[in-house]
């Protein structure tokens, strides 16, 4: 009885609780989009179009026959909005009334993508689950993006003028209002251009003239400015550049990467730019960065600037090798501006490298993979910004696409929350009904990369959850944005698949190797062969897999994203390449067949059966003894992490274009705080083995220890036997001296592979 009077309640505050709802409801799908500025035309067609592709209903431009109206006005002078700010408001009603208060198109503009990212929509619905009523004014005045149409990028190089114009567009609904390109750097010949450089990079200054959006360009220089008459070369190619422009606001120079040029030669060559472009572009203004500058080019540039204070110079701009956002801002003169110039288009060999991330998707996802970062660019943005004016963002493909909302809603407000920004982007693309389980779906994609992938269940689940929104959203399954997260979803969990599989056929494989009675050496090195092939022989989760290259082909056709060099015109394996290693071993199946040969060149069985015994005991430390595979997050317990996001983590090192066959341990190094090993026995002896590159410096209670066996050349190893009296109350603690080399390229700086620590007999 209690049971039925519990149902007939709860149906009745149902109905009631869903009435509300529809009573709370402003009803949009008939209103007319008015304006009496011509100024306002672009904001009011882009709000028309938007929502026609969204919900099939056009929106009238005249009163005629409309309920209600969404009204563009300019701000009084007294409402202080700036050039970015809007207010909004609403009246429900029978003819509900949205007013629009902006100074211009941009400010706008940005009114439209805030209520884009509000409306409560679907096919043939348009309405406002509450009245907005608002005034917003950005926190930051720069906020933007680098979008190269250049050969290097996996994606920008692949698209037309329309797609630009799209894309553009929809960074201003998060708040962008800053667009980069590259108009000369890169000149490789691509197969992908729909039309010319100059051309696209014409068009997109009358893309930013046509939104009201600041057009910036990067300019390095490649070659030594010394040279006089590929100076004057360059010169009159700028010349030409600002005479093709519609509008340009900021050039930016980097000192360094690419480039090597001492700021005495650049000052004065972007003073001579000025000179050049200023005439057909007087708004424009000069930036440079500080990147790869020594101490003294440092202080050099500063003292130049105290000195000159040249009007032509906009500012200065942060970002990867500058020297730190605090020192630029201390040293800069308050007369300028500082920009950041954050790299969110890599996870590896970059300025912000993940933290946890785990090898099997280093390995195959690459430095440029599909990889929203909205929690840790959050906290990067926070920790990062208040030193300067603005960001605009380095991008190498629209692949960081949930990174460049991120740091754009974060830019109009940095408390911004990231799942309040998902669930906003969820709306304005996706699904007004699901955007809550999307934005959450996000957030989860990027927990996947939080640790080692083998004990991440989660993955599966994640897996799982986004399958029922593809069922869900078949519309959505030519969307780009949609695909991408869809590629990543299925990209996590057939790397963690064959990851649990291929380690598992490797401990087979060095089983094999184990059994030696009645075997040779070759037959002991057929049979753990044939156990690891069967990774090629016997594939793991084909259904993944063929899923997978179905999206990639759809990627390709929807937004140009190229996974591939051979199939997708990829111009590096470096660049976006996700597809080319879909099936990189996740095991040292590579290294050992390399092995496999050596060992069959030795002189005798003895000499093959003891270096078989090695190479299947490479990992094992002996009794009480421990090992740590470095760069791996799962597999080094002893290694105390770093947890600083503007440090970084492990090096995810790249040779032979990938495709190295080098023990996976070597290609995945880290640089620990320290080792910290427990639970040891003080009475023992005890010997520290490394694997490596270059110089390593452990440190013991303060002391550095003597090695009694040193090697540099990988796989270099070292052993340095413990000290005694060393161990205090079971415990032993490892730093490690720095032996960074100054000057020298990061692929050839020293790195920490592997740890043992032995006990001795």
């Amino acid at each position: 009885m209690r049971l039925a009077l519990f149902l007939e309640l709860w149906t009745v505050l149902s109905v009631f609780s869903a009435c509300s709802a529809c009573a709370a409801e402003i009803d949009l799908a008939k209103v007319a989009v008015v304006h009496d500025d011509q100024e306002f035309q672009s904001p009011a067609q882009v709000l028309i179009e938007e929502v026609a592709r969204r919900t099939g209903i056009k929106l009238p431009t005249g009163a005629g026959g409309a309920t209600g109206q969404i009204e563009f006005r300019a701000a009084a002078a007294g409402e202080n909005l700036g050039t970015d700010g809007f207010q909004m408001a609403t009246t429900d009603g029978a003819a509900p009334q949205i007013t629009i208060a902006a100074q211009g198109r941009r400010g706008a503009l940005f009114a439209v993508g805030y209520l884009l990212r509000h409306l409560d929509w679907s096919q043939g619905k348009l309405a406002l689950a509450a009245p907005i009523n608002t005034t917003q004014v950005p926190e930051y005045a720069i906020r933007g993006h680098q979008l190269g149409y250049r050969a290097q990028a996996n994606t920008y190089d692949g698209w037309d003028v329309a797609t630009f114009d799209q894309y553009i567009r929809e960074m201003m609904f998060f708040g962008a209002n800053a667009v980069e390109g590259i108009p000369f750097q890169d000149d490789r010949p691509t197969p992908v251009m729909p039309v010319g450089r100059r051309e696209m990079n014409k068009a997109i200054s009358e893309i930013c003239e046509k939104y009201d959006l600041e057009h910036w360009v990067w300019i390095p220089a490649e070659f030594a400015l010394t040279d006089a008459a590929q100076r004057a070369a360059h010169l009159k190619q700028h010349e030409q550049f600002s005479q093709d422009c519609a509008r340009l606001n900021g050039l930016f120079f980097p000192g360094g990467d690419p480039g090597n040029n001492h700021p005495q030669d650049v000052l004065p060559f972007l003073a001579e730019l000025a000179a050049v472009v200023t005439p057909h572009r007087p708004e424009a203004k000069m930036w440079m960065s500080l990147q790869g500058f020594d101490a003294d080019e440092v202080e050099y540039v500063f003292e130049w600037l105290d000195e000159h204070k040249p009007d032509w110079l906009g500012g200065l701009v942060g970002g990867p090798s500058s020297p730190p956002l605090e020192l630029l801002r201390a040293r800069l003169d308050k007369k300028y501006q500082l920009r950041d110039y954050p790299d969110i288009t890599h996870i590896v060999r970059c300025q912000y490298p993940e933290l946890n991330l785990d090898p099997a998707i280093s390995l195959t996802a690459g430095r440029e993979s599909i990889n929203p970062r909205p929690e840790f660019y959050t906290e990067v943005f926070r920790a990062t910004a208040p030193q300067t004016d603005g960001f605009i963002s380095y991008s190498d493909g629209c692949q960081d696409d949930v990174n460049k909302a991120i740091w754009s809603a974060l830019g109009w407000t940095s408390a911004a929350h990231p799942r309040a920004t998902l669930v906003e982007y969820a709306r304005c693309f996706f699904s007004a009904e699901d955007a809550d389980q999307i934005a959450d779906g996000i957030l989860a994609l990027e927990q996947n990369w939080q640790g080692p992938l083998r004990p991440h269940a989660a993955v599966e689940y994640v897996l799982e959850q986004w399958q029922q929104l593809e069922a869900a959203h078949p519309e959505l399954a030519n969307d780009w944005r949609w695909q991408m997260l869809v590629t990543r979803v299925y990209y996590d969990a057939y790397q963690r698949e064959r990851e649990v599989r291929e380690t598992a056929l490797e401990q087979a494989a060095n089983q094999e190797l184990g059994r030696q009675k009645g075997r040779t050496p070759s037959e002991a090195i057929a049979a753990a062969n044939a156990v690891l092939q069967k990774s090629v022989t016997e594939p793991t989760r084909p259904d993944l897999r063929n899923r997978l290259l179905q999206l990639f082909d759809q990627m390709w056709e929807s937004c140009r994203f190229q996974s591939d060099m051979t199939k997708f015109h990829a111009i590096s394996a470096e660049r976006g390449c996700m597809l080319e290693f879909l099936d990189y071993p996740l095991n040292n199946r590579y290294w050992l067949e390399d092995e496999f040969e050596k060992v069959l060149a030795l002189p005798n069985p003895d000499a093959q059966w003891a270096r078989l015994d090695e190479l299947r005991n490479w990992e094992n430390p002996g009794p009480g003894g421990f090992y740590d595979d470095i760069g791996h997050v799962g597999r080094s317990p002893h290694a105390v992490r770093r947890t600083d996001p503007l440090r970084g983590a492990g090096s995810y090192w790249w040779f032979n274009e990938g495709k190295s066959r080098l023990r996976l341990s070597w290609l995945i190094t880290g640089s620990p705080a320290a080792l910290v090993y427990e639970d040891l026995d003080p009475n023992a002896q005890y010997t520290l083995r490394f694997s490596g590159f270059g110089e390593l410096k452990p440190i013991i209670n303060g002391q550095p220890v003597t090695a009694t066996h040193y090697e540099t050349e990988a796989p270099a190893l070292k052993e340095f036997p413990v000290p005694e009296g060393s161990i205090q109350n079971g415990k032993l603690k490892v730093t490690f001296e720095s032996v960074y080399l100054r000057g020298v390229n990061w692929r050839y700086q020293p790195r920490l592979a592997e740890a043992w620590l032995i006990r001795g007999p």
